[in-house]
């Protein structure tokens, strides 16, 4: 049996690919709020970037992360999406 017959695989295929479409949507609502809070630190005059909040924040995560992604894999998920984020808002900004 391959695995396009399989009525299991394509359940859990299905299921994967509606959470894929979930953290694509969660993603792109990150960026939205992190894009109009850059335009309010730039208004305002304060840095975009803040390390204290980022480590403050992965120490939050990884205290509430019950697994079984690992603590060590959450710290690369988390700074994969930050720099992601960072990226993208200021591309959007212009690279201002």
């Amino acid at each position: 049996m391959s695995t396009v017959q399989d009525e299991h695989v394509q359940r859990v295929r299905r299921e994967i690919s509606d959470i894929d479409t979930q953290l694509v949507a969660l993603v792109n609502k990150r960026l939205g709020l992190v894009a109009g809070l850059k335009r309010y630190k730039d208004e305002h005059g304060i840095g975009f970037v803040d390390l204290a909040r980022e480590e403050w924040m992965l120490r939050y995560l990884q205290r509430s992360n019950r697994g079984p992604l690992s603590e060590d894999g959450l710290a690369e998920l988390y700074h994969a999406l930050l720099d992601l984020t960072k990226r993208e808002v200021l591309a959007l900004s212009g690279g201002a």
